[in-house]
């Protein structure tokens, strides 16, 4: 096979007749090779096929460019000239599409192993672990210009939320990698950033990510939201005085139903309604302290935590409606959590940070494949936009000039 001829000759991994192209190559020709039977219905050879009115009529010669350089493939033809090869289709000259199918494994979570195995299995490739370490580790490149591309001036909104994942440093421990979204003034989402904590996150380690924010142009954030981040508030007065710090009112709610047994949980969510829905700050002062004196004595952690948050906690109320329902909670952040929660999930652990963190990019990267995210999005934010060119006037600009 070719990889043991890789370590018996010396073969180059690559360049002209390198290892990365010869597997191009064979995983190209082989998946030609299925769509031709898809196509004609029956497999080479297969007598089935005889006097169908349509059969193989050899091959044709064909290179392409690739990630990996040159290659040249052989596309089978039929006689009756009706067969349209997807992977290599007609004049086409680039391809990158081996490349995106690795990277797009590797994005769903599949370990290297599995890849190989994947693709001996469907393609009879057989690409060694090594090999789509090689694949994948360009996405670094890449990774880095995202990581520092320029920043709108001006977001409406930012959400801030964290995943925790394994890192094997000596030992393997959980390590919270944070995530930074926006809203742009268009409605749309966009991931600034990712950057691995160390387990001692407060305002030295925020003021560093923020002022990063800052020094690749944005100037100012009308709200930020967060799960109760400790030093984050502070931070963001230091880089941003004028944003309003929200605190995530459904991990707060989340929060203290830890602290209430169960059988009271829905007693306990009956009486915090009436704080998070008040029509005003005051409304919701006076909701608190009947609170406190219904459930006080009993769960005397759930008024400390609902106090040691007010701060954070009332700057929504001051709003209408549309914009209390898209700053009320980090839920805008879910689903990109979500997916990369199952990317992480699917490694178990990772031998270092950027491993980490190149599994989280490529799990960014290949969100909303579609598009039709977007739209939902755009649609979603017309009406808070609105709301927020009234509320902070002067600040949100149809423009990012």
């Amino acid at each position: 096979m070719l990889v043991e001829r890789a370590r018996s000759e010396g073969l180059q991994l690559t360049g002209q007749g390198g290892l990365l192209q010869q597997l191009t190559k064979r995983v190209l020709e082989s998946a030609l090779e299925g769509e031709i039977t898809d196509h004609l219905g029956y497999e080479k050879h297969d007598p089935a096929g005889k006097n169908n009115g349509n059969s193989r009529n050899g091959t044709r010669a064909k290179t392409v460019l690739t990630d990996v350089g040159p290659v040249e493939v052989k596309v089978p033809r039929d006689t009756a000239g009706s067969f349209e090869p997807q992977i290599v289709k007609k004049r086409q000259r680039r391809l990158t599409g081996v490349d995106e199918m690795v990277l797009s494994l590797s994005a769903k979570g599949l370990t290297h192993g599995e890849i190989s195995a994947h693709l001996a299995e469907v393609y009879g490739a057989e690409v060694s672990k090594q090999t789509v370490s090689t694949i994948t580790d360009k996405v670094m490149e890449g990774m880095a210009e995202w990581q520092n591309r320029p920043l709108d001036r001006v977001y409406p909104v930012l959400f801030v939320d964290a995943i925790n994942v394994k890192i094997r440093d000596g030992k393997v421990a959980n390590r919270p990698v944070y995530v930074v979204m926006a809203v742009t003034v268009d409605g749309t989402r966009d991931i600034l950033g990712i950057w691995a904590g160390d387990g001692g996150e407060g305002a030295k380690y925020w003021l560093h990510v923020f002022t990063e924010l800052k020094n690749r142009g944005l100037d100012d954030v009308l709200m930020l939201v967060c799960d109760g981040l400790k030093g984050l508030p502070e931070a963001v007065e230091t880089v941003w005085p004028r944003t309003i710090v929200q605190t995530c009112v459904v991990h707060l709610l989340r929060n203290s139903f830890r602290y209430a047994a169960r059988q009271d949980w829905d007693k306990v969510a009956g009486a915090l309604k009436p704080i998070y829905t008040a029509p005003s700050e005051d409304a919701a002062t006076e909701r608190f302290l009947e609170f406190q004196e219904s459930w006080g004595r009993k769960y005397p952690a759930i008024v400390k935590l609902w106090s040691d948050a007010w701060a954070e906690f009332v700057p929504f109320l001051s709003f209408d409606v549309e914009i209390r329902k898209v700053i009320c909670s980090t839920n805008a952040i879910e689903s990109v959590n979500a997916r990369i929660r199952r990317s992480v999930r699917a490694r178990g652990h990772f031998p270092n940070e950027a491993a980490a963190l190149k599994c989280i990019y490529m799990a960014l990267m290949s969100l909303d494949p579609t598009g039709k995210g977007r739209k939902r999005w755009t649609m979603r934010w017309k009406a808070p936009l609105n709301a927020f060119q009234i509320a902070f006037e002067g600040r949100l600009t149809p423009s990012n000039n």
